[in-house]
């Protein structure tokens, strides 16, 4: 999969000119800034998340302590790697991503939040470097999955990984951001869910474009199973900033409708195109950056297997 390992924590489905060509058309690294910020808007979700595996291992008869590797596989800028390792402080924690530059920064946030002694980092180019990540209690991986072409044979792969007892936890779809009014007062009502549109058919094309594309039924604990691990629960948590947004969320929401409106130029029509440079107008207040009716509301799914 080359240096798209990561697929940087909750992302979303970020693309840059030239979506649908395929994996091959993100540059990880010039969009860390972006990973590692949306990262962070969603903590609350992966502390929440993090308590519930913990539950879950003590459901399964091993407690939280058995709990000593555990690997964020396609960890980014490591935004939830130094949270797992706090959550999970008697673990070593592993980042594993495939661009040097993330890794990096996952070792200096490490260490900016007193874990660095207890996090690793491991440079793998998935699916080849499989083979490399070694055994865990706990793998965490978020929205990693979608990024290989053959994604029962990842689960495959990410399963065998698994210790008796541990878990393999994969976060994938869940519902996308929603962030401004059906009708902003201006243009065509319905702006972002066209915009979500067509993203799910950049993310198609995309899925198509990946080396070894297998099309599957997204039925994620049934392909846990089939991976050989026990279904041991799916959840889904929200991550809510409620209008009027902060700065920083501002900010994120300004970088994505740049992204949306650089990669869909030719499917957007006059109008749309219009009403997207309104909401990136700094100056204006009827931009993403002023406008009181901005907010932040999505939901992360988060499914989970059982290896026996």
């Amino acid at each position: 999969m080359g240096a798209g390992t990561h697929a940087g924590h909750g992302h979303g489905h970020v693309h840059d000119k030239g979506h649908g060509h395929g994996e091959e058309d993100v540059d990880w690294e010039a969009m860390a800034d972006y990973i590692e910020q949306e990262g962070e808007m969603r903590i609350p979700f992966a502390e929440e998340a993090a308590a519930w595996l913990r539950g879950l291992l003590l459901e399964g008869g091993c407690g939280p302590e058995i709990a000593r590797r555990l690997l964020d596989v396609g960890s980014g800028p490591g935004v939830y790697t130094a949270l797992l390792a706090r959550e999970f402080p008697q673990a070593e924690v592993v980042a594993v991503d495939g661009t040097p530059a993330l890794l990096e920064r996952a070792r200096a946030r490490a260490e900016r939040e007193g874990v660095g002694g207890r996090v690793a980092t491991l440079e793998a180019q998935l699916p080849d470097d499989f083979g490399r990540l070694g055994s865990a209690d706990v793998i965490w991986t978020s929205h990693v999955v979608h990024h290989i072409g053959d994604q029962q044979a990842a689960l495959d792969a990410l399963a065998a990984s698994v210790r008796p007892g541990g878990l393999l936890a994969v976060v994938e779809r869940g519902l996308a951001p929603r962030y401004l009014p059906r009708d902003i007062g201006f243009g065509r009502p319905g702006l972002p869910a066209r915009l979500e549109a067509l993203t799910e058919d950049w993310f198609s094309a995309m899925r198509a474009g990946l080396p070894g594309h297998t099309r599957s039924v997204e039925d994620w604990p049934a392909m846990l199973a089939r991976a050989g691990l026990t279904p041991a629960g799916t959840r889904s948590f929200l991550t809510e900033l409620p209008a009027p947004l902060g700065e920083t969320a501002r900010s994120h929401l300004h970088a994505r409708l740049s992204r949306e409106r650089a990669s869909f130029e030719e499917e957007l029509d006059e109008e749309d195109r219009a009403t997207l440079d309104a909401l990136l107008d700094e100056e204006a207040p009827t931009g993403i950056m002023h406008r009181p009716d901005a907010f932040y509301l999505t939901a992360t799914t988060v499914h989970t297997g059982r290896a026996s």
